[in-house]
């Protein structure tokens, strides 16, 4: 039973202050007419300076900013893009907007990321695309993915939404690739209420992404309300650029105590058989949502735990499930036949059961993780 004295402990919720009021307000009052883009370039420019790429274009989301590369990319009915099978389904559903089909392989029990070796071993005469998708503020293995991409002439892209702030050998997550794209959804470590980012060094890419997003219309088209193409309409507002550009000037103690409330958590679990998320030699991980799997030795339930939580006030949240076990249950025009499973995925549907995301948001304190682990002891004990 709930205890009325105790105070809610969120999984996830931003952090907004009087800088993010102060700018929305302005972007409100004055970002119309010819100032309808100003904070938008802002918050692009302060974005692409952070992670040290070439362009960024804001949209409205993530899962815009992938269906507008993909397509730039040119990939197509009966195509197919590769990607793990524990995923989100944003990171699946725009390869199907194109006619394409997602080709869902197994994750590294370490990163909780896509196999490159599965990767490999699926690919075929078809594919046009690896989506690496670096989970929970986890990376990917980058140096073996981009090799595979170049090996085989494939586009290695980078689902980077829950990798801000996380840094592979000296490189931000979302740079590597060739395009990343970003999510500022209210759950993420900057927020823009809802939101996403398409980043690339790539000039062709850039010009032809930047045409698609402002429906089909060149920058250089003379022409008023003349599009070149058909093209998407993903824009970001200027309001919540205006937020983005306030967290843009946090965005490294946003970083920061991510790190931080891995670390706590990691410090106060260390004893008991649990994985967390890990950092590997030369990496950096963002902790955007800190993440732990019991042992498979270990009889685990994680309804029980989840009840726990309940009981005491706190949120709880699912690992994501195997793609490859939702698609089967779809009632879609898209689905099942455009998911392909062509082998097994042993480790994918051994995790998500073991596996449970902690409350993990700025202003969480020690106190509220004590809680939250109180929680974790008790029903593994």
């Amino acid at each position: 039973m709930l205890s009325p004295s105790l105070s809610k402990i969120f999984y996830t919720k931003p952090s907004i202050g009087e800088r993010e009021a102060e700018l929305v307000a302005d972007a409100t009052q004055n970002g119309w007419g010819d100032a309808c883009y100003d904070y938008i370039h802002k918050f692009e420019n302060a974005f692409k300076s952070h992670l040290n790429v070439k362009y960024a274009i804001a949209t409205s989301s993530c899962t815009g900013a992938l269906h507008m590369g993909l397509a730039a990319l040119d990939i197509g009915k009966d195509d197919e893009v590769i990607l793990a099978d524990i995923n989100w389904i944003a990171s699946a559903a725009p390869i199907t907007y194109l006619g394409a089909s997602p080709v869902l392989v197994d994750i590294l029990e370490d990163s909780w990321c896509i196999d490159p070796k599965k990767a490999e071993e699926a690919i075929t005469p078809k594919t046009k695309a690896i989506i690496a998708v670096h989970l929970y503020g986890n990376l990917c293995a980058m140096n073996v993915l981009l090799a595979l991409g170049k090996k085989y002439n494939i586009p290695v892209i980078e689902d980077s939404a829950e990798a801000i702030g996380s840094i592979y050998h000296g490189k931000h997550a979302g740079s590597m690739g060739t395009f990343g794209t970003f999510s500022f959804h209210g759950t993420k470590t900057i927020t823009t209420g809802e939101g996403g980012m398409f980043v690339t060094n790539d000039d062709a890419l850039y010009e032809k992404v930047l045409t698609l997003s402002n429906h089909g219309r060149s920058k250089s088209q003379t022409k008023q309300f003349w599009p070149d193409m058909i093209g998407f309409k993903y824009k970001m507002s200027n309001i919540q650029a205006a937020m983005g550009c306030a967290q843009m000037e946090r965005i490294n103690e946003l970083i920061a105590k991510r790190g931080t409330i891995l670390a706590w958590y990691k410090e106060a679990l260390q004893d008991l058989p649990i994985a967390m998320n890990p950092e590997p030699e030369n990496c950096q991980n963002g902790a955007w949502m800190s993440t732990m799997v019991v042992d498979a030795s270990v009889r685990f339930d994680r309804n029980q735990l989840l009840q726990e939580f309940k009981n005491n006030n706190i949120d709880g949240r699912v690992f994501f499930w195997p793609l490859s076990m939702i698609s089967a249950e779809l009632n879609s025009e898209h689905s099942p036949k455009e998911f392909t499973l062509r082998k097994p995925n042993p480790m994918a549907y051994s995790l998500y059961e073991r596996a449970i995301n902690l409350p993990s948001y700025h202003d969480i304190t020690k106190e509220d993780i004590e809680r939250v682990v109180k929680c974790v002891k008790k029903i593994l004990a």
